[in-house]
């Protein structure tokens, strides 16, 4: 079979959070380096963030499960097995989607971030993941049972990237090292991160607060912090987590100031600028953080078992300090903080990204089945 000289991949992102999409970016610029044509499959948020990364990519529009996390404590886990036959059916449909788009152009690889249906049984598919062990919240019985129906979707790609290293000590703890491994071949491709340090560091932002996450519980963190920094006697800067919208929020206190949102250029220079973080233990946030080094007080999202387990592993290990939204004092944690020493290890700079996109270029068995 002749090869074309383009190679064409399309990606898309879940549409739970900005991490999702956030995660892709350094995947984007791996491809785009190598003179791969990339389309992008999102909606939502997930889309106006990655357009404002890559105004030059075409972007797809698809449709996005829709997950709201409501209720309280396990209210939240019944809440949203609740909703698992409206995720099938959103399972379905993407999968749909992808088989007519690959009847309509070239496609020769896809990329899925957590989209179960987002494969193509005649095309490379490849699955992100940091959760090959998803946790329930509801006892080990239902742990297996999720390990057993989380890999046999993923068992449905061609191979499975983990974004956390090899050694079971890692970023994601159990959730990256399960006790058994899906059936197709999975590897550790390291922290996946759009951001990098700068070597020479100074501080001018003693406090940076990202608020981020799934609805209605991304809002309830964001009302609670903004009570709490009307109060604050320190500098800080707050940015919401909302590409695209244009509502204002005035604060009183004067030396707070709010961002909708940063793109990641001017993110990353305020990441480096600032002495430390508060922020949920979303995963992607995590490798951001790591890749940067930074100090953190964690909040885990309220009812998400992996955001608490993320949450109480870093906190154990020192690496983070980590405390409930319904205890969270701002200055109290603040007073900790100092007093105890948390902060991340020096991790590798991998070079997974590099090497699979070379292997991508140089492999003929990936092309699309014409």
């Amino acid at each position: 079979m002749p090869h074309r000289l383009t190679r064409n991949v399309i990606i898309a992102p879940l549409d739970w959070g900005l991490g999702h999409a956030t995660r892709c970016i350094p995947i984007i610029n791996a491809l785009k380096k190598r003179g791969i044509q990339v389309l992008v499959a999102a909606g939502g948020p997930q889309k106006f963030l990655l357009q404002t990364e890559f105004p030059t990519l075409e972007f797809l529009e698809i449709p996005g499960y829709g997950i709201r996390l409501e209720g309280k404590g396990k209210g939240l886990v019944w809440s949203l097995i609740f909703r698992i036959p409206r995720i099938l059916r959103s399972v379905r449909k993407e999968q749909a989607w992808l088989k007519t788009l690959c009847r309509s152009r070239p496609i020769d690889a896809v990329i899925s971030d957590s989209r179960y249906g987002f494969y193509h049984s005649h095309i490379h598919s490849i699955f992100i993941t940091h959760q090959l062990y998803i946790r329930s919240g509801l006892g080990d019985w239902a742990n297996r049972i999720l390990l057993k129906l989380n890999h046999h979707f993923i068992n449905r790609f061609s191979e499975c990237w983990v974004p956390d290293f090899q050694n079971a000590d890692a970023l994601a703890g159990i959730l990256s090292h399960p006790p058994r491994l899906p059936e197709i071949p999975v590897k550790y491709c390291g922290i996946l991160s759009r951001f990098k340090r700068e070597k020479t560091e100074v501080i001018t932002n003693p406090l940076l607060i990202l608020i981020s996450g799934p609805e209605p519980q991304r809002k309830l963190f964001e009302n609670k912090i903004l009570r709490l920094v009307e109060q604050y006697k320190g500098h800080a800067v707050l940015v919401r987590g909302l590409p695209g919208t244009e509502e204002k929020i005035n604060l009183s206190n004067q030396q707070v100031y709010i961002y909708n949102h940063l793109a990641s250029g001017p993110l990353n220079d305020l990441m480096n600028r600032s002495e430390f973080v508060i922020c949920s233990s979303g995963y992607s946030t995590l490798m951001d953080l790591a890749r940067l080094k930074k100090k953190a007080i964690l909040i885990p999202t309220a009812g998400q078992p992996e955001q608490e387990y993320l949450g109480a592993y870093l906190h154990k290990k020192k690496w983070a300090f980590t405390v409930s939204l319904e205890d969270f004092d701002l200055e109290r944690c603040i007073e900790i903080f100092h007093e105890e020493t948390f902060g991340f290890p020096e991790f590798p700079d991998d070079l997974f990204l590099k090497e699979k996109v070379a292997e991508f270029l140089d492999n003929p068995l990936i092309c699309s089945p014409g």
